[in-house]
């Protein structure tokens, strides 16, 4: 019949591709390396992720000096010296010694711009795409991802390894599912989406698929360490993985930090904004409250100055940093306002220690690395109510506060206007809790944390 004559050429085609596919991962299998490959397709965004990923490499390789790691990027400067210079620069981190580095060169398939709809699901798709690249060119014993890319984990298990994840933050959330329900208007859930009943509808249907997804793919970690007690939950709730969930709270450096002296220059007073510029980031909402508060300062104070302190990882971020500088001529702050792109890490603690504030404004914020990086360099923290900020960081310390929390641009701008006006004494006793606060979220303590969470895993001076 003339259906065969298609059926059994499909079934022949078929067939050879699961044969292939299968001898890959045999292939792979049988010849898998004692390595720790870390998936890091993004080895330059200068953010939280990065410094997570070098503190990692360093605190492997301080336990297992003899275990290789290895690094999967995307960035094609890249090299092993390139690396191991970068976490020095950018983030003071010092590796014993160079990882090595292979390079993929699929990674437009997780980039945001290749799916204008359904981007969660196009990128994770995306992402098993990579991660098969990348395990055909390298197979370790160890898997370890810094991306949050869970939809990896199960190839990654195809291949043999161990599944090791630091999760900064869910892929989708409860608190994502309740916002389109209650139809609220957000980067990740557009206007026209929001204002559409019927749309609202089908987003909650792709969401409640999506996370049951992700439910499963999590579900395959052998460990999974997440940041803060608000990922915690997410993730125990969505992956329903809870003994083999550790909260490690993501390295700081409070130490580095600590040494600058509390007091400020006061003329003019610097509030420092430090975050990737990203729409979740809400940079905006900054620039909007820090214009309300200069219009009701009090005439015989000086002007304060807001810097914005980040990276930018491609052409949308570099977009959005104009946009920003646009709206800041548009609110005619465009004088007290000052851009910082891709600094230096010795540089970043030169901005922090002449700061009196440190503004952050993203909802949901899964920790906030930058907000203690506030607190420990004497910077008060004027953080958004919720998430890390609300549950982890900015909370009282032997009693006395530690910095402010807001939702709205007003009470961001009063914040702003609060630390303004403080009296020096009253500033500096804020600053100096704050700064004891921070102590909580070392460097030190996250080495310390992680090793005991992946020692069941991989041994100290495992051979």
């Amino acid at each position: 019949m003339a259906y065969q004559f298609f059926l059994w050429p499909l079934i022949t085609v078929l067939s050879a591709l699961i044969l292939r596919i299968s001898l890959q991962i045999f292939t792979a299998r049988s010849n898998r390396h004692r390595a720790v490959a870390f998936f890091h397709p993004y080895t330059n965004d200068g953010g939280g992720g990065e410094r997570v990923l070098w503190c990692a490499v360093k605190a492997i390789q301080d336990e297992n000096p003899n275990l290789d790691c290895v690094v999967f990027t995307g960035d094609h400067d890249s090299s092993p010296d390139s690396l191991t210079s970068r976490a020095v620069d950018r983030f003071g981190v010092k590796l014993l010694h160079p990882p090595k580095v292979v390079l993929l060169y699929k990674r437009k398939w997780i980039e945001e711009a290749t799916y204008p709809r359904l981007t969660m699901i196009g990128q994770s798709l995306g992402s098993v795409y990579l991660s098969w690249e990348a395990l055909t060119k390298f197979t370790p014993a160890y898997y370890f991802d810094t991306s949050g890319y869970a939809f990896t984990y199960p190839i990654a298990r195809l291949f043999g390894c161990r599944v090791i994840c630091y999760t900064h933050y869910p892929t989708i959330s409860l608190d994502m599912l309740s916002r389109v329900r209650q139809r609220s208007s957000m980067y990740n859930n557009d206007d026209f989406i929001a204002r559409s009943n019927w749309l609202s509808h089908c987003k909650i249907v792709y969401y409640n698929v999506f996370s049951w997804m992700y439910g499963i793919v999590g579900s395959c970690a052998h460990l999974a360490m997440v940041n803060s007690s608000w990922t915690q939950s997410h993730i125990q709730e969505l992956w329903k993985i809870p003994q083999r969930t550790k909260r490690v709270y993501p390295p700081c450096d409070t130490s580095g930090l600590q040494v600058l002296p509390l007091e400020r220059p006061a003329d003019p007073a610097k509030i420092i904004s430090v975050a990737q510029f990203r729409p979740e980031k809400a940079h905006g909402l900054q620039l909007e409250a820090f214009a309300v508060a200069i219009g009701k300062l009090d005439a015989h104070l000086p002007r304060p100055k807001l810097q914005f302190v980040g990276s930018c990882r491609n052409k949308s971020d570099e977009e959005r940093l104009e946009h920003l500088k646009n709206k800041a001529i548009e609110l005619k702050v465009d004088g007290d306002v000052e851009f910082h792109k891709n600094v230096m890490y010795r540089d970043l603690v030169q901005l922090l220690g002449g700061a009196v504030a440190g503004i952050h404004s993203m909802t949901d914020e899964h920790f906030g690395i930058s907000v203690v990086e506030y607190m420990a360099a004497g910077a008060i923290p004027i953080a958004h109510n919720s998430a890390g900020p609300q549950m982890d960081i900015v909370l009282a310390e032997d009693g006395e506060q530690t910095g402010f929390l807001a939702r709205t641009v007003d009470e961001y701008a009063d914040a702003i206007l609060s630390v303004l006006k403080m009296p020096e004494t009253d500033r500096l006793k804020m600053a100096a809790a704050a700064r004891r606060r921070a102590a909580r979220f070392s460097e030190q303590k996250f080495y310390e944390d992680l090793k005991a969470a992946i020692s069941p895993i991989l041994p100290s001076n495992s051979t």
